[in-house]
């Protein structure tokens, strides 16, 4: 009996966060958590890895707060979401992960002060809970796709159950770009 990987079962839309042209040939999905150690330590690797892929590559960031053990990791999935009303979700997103020792409501206004914000409007959101409906929407579809953690990525809707290494995250974008030609 052979062994199938879950597939996406929301498929990248508008209305995801995406980085990187909407034509290419690969597309990285990843349900993260701000506050979970594994998705800062991924970051670099990812980061390194869009540049190696350049225009074959577009990274789509999927909030999955693990609320049981991240006590400030859905404010944070808000504040991304906050910040990416304003143009900024991918300094917002760099910045937490960046800073996941520090994701309190203060931390959050600091750093949306810090990207220049509106920080009336950016505060406001958080404490009305405004952007929860897109946290708790990529949450979800997250659990119908199978993601048990994080970080978990899906390459071209498939989710990627090798190595979380960044030769092994390459020789799997690899494939998947000579698949797509």
């Amino acid at each position: 009996m052979s062994y199938t990987p879950p597939s996406l079962t929301v498929p990248v839309g508008p209305a995801d966060w995406a980085a990187g042209p909407a034509h290419a040939p690969v597309t990285l999905v990843e349900y993260g958590d701000f506050e979970c150690p594994h998705c800062g330590a991924m970051e670099p690797v990812i980061r390194s890895l869009r540049e190696w892929a350049g225009d074959n590559l577009r990274f789509v960031f999927r909030h999955f707060p693990l609320t049981g053990s991240h006590p400030y990791a859905e404010l944070a999935a808000e504040a991304a979401e906050a910040a990416g009303a304003q143009g900024a979700f991918w300094p917002m997103h760099d910045l937490l992960l960046a800073n996941q020792q520090a994701l309190t409501l203060p931390d959050l206004e600091r750093y949306a002060a810090h990207l220049g914000l509106d920080t009336r409007a950016f505060t406001t959101a958080l404490e009305q809970h405004t952007y929860q409906p897109e946290v708790q929407a990529d949450f979800m579809s997250g659990v119908r796709s199978g993601v048990g953690g994080t970080p978990t990525f899906y390459i071209n809707g498939v989710r990627y159950d090798g190595d979380y290494d960044e030769e092994a995250l390459k020789r799997a974008i690899q494939k998947a770009i000579r698949l797509a030609r």
